[in-house]
C-alpha cells in the first residue's frame, strides 16, 4: 500500500518555523516593520515609511526561504551572509532615520511613534544581525577539513 501520510502543508511548515527562534524573530520584524508603516503613513513625514517597507519585503523574503527550506535547495546563495547583511543593514536604518523621527518629530505624534517602533525595531534587527553573526561564527569552526596525513 502507498504512504497515507501527505507532505506538511505551507500552514504547518509556517506553524513549525514561527516556533523556532529565527522564525519568531523574522517575525516579529516583519510585523514591527507594518506597524511602523502604519504610523508613519499617518504623520506629515511619509517617506520615511520606505526603510520600513523594504525592510518588510526583505524580512518576509528571508523568512519565506527559510520557512520553505529553499535555503538548501539554492546552494548559489550564501544564504547565511545574505541575512547577515539584511540584519546589520537594516539595524542602521532603523536606528538612524527613528533618531531622526524622534528628534525632529515635534507636533507630529504619528511620526514620535513611528520613531520610537523603528529604535526597538532597530535593536531587533541588531539582535538578529548578532544571532546570524555567532552562528556563522560556530559553523566556521565545524566547516574546517584537517589535511593530517
Amino acid at each position: 500500500m502507498a504512504d497515507t501520510e501527505a507532505s506538511p502543508t505551507c500552514v504547518d511548515k509556517l506553524k513549525a518555523y514561527v516556533r523556532t527562534r529565527k522564525g519568531t524573530i523574522l517575525a516579529v520584524e516583519i510585523l514591527l516593520s507594518f506597524i511602523i508603516i502604519i504610523c508613519y503613513a499617518a504623520s506629515a513625514y511619509g517617506g520615511y515609511s520606505a526603510v520600513a517597507i523594504c525592510e518588510m519585503v526583505f524580512a518576509i523574503v528571508f523568512f519565506v526561504i527559510f520557512m520553505m527550506q529553499l535555503d538548501k535547495q539554492f546552494l548559489v546563495v550564501n544564504w547565511l551572509w545574505s541575512d547577515l547583511f539584511r540584519a546589520g543593514i537594516g539595524a542602521l536604518l532603523f536606528i538612524i532615520t527613528s533618531l531622526i523621527c524622534v528628534i525632529g518629530g515635534a507636533g507630529d505624534g504619528a511620526r514620535i511613534a513611528g520613531g520610537v517602533f523603528g529604535l526597538i525595531a532597530g535593536i531587533l534587527f541588531g539582535y538578529d544581525t548578532y544571532t546570524i553573526f555567532a552562528e556563522i561564527k560556530s559553523t566556521r569552526g565545524q566547516s574546517a577539513v584537517s589535511t593530517d596525513a
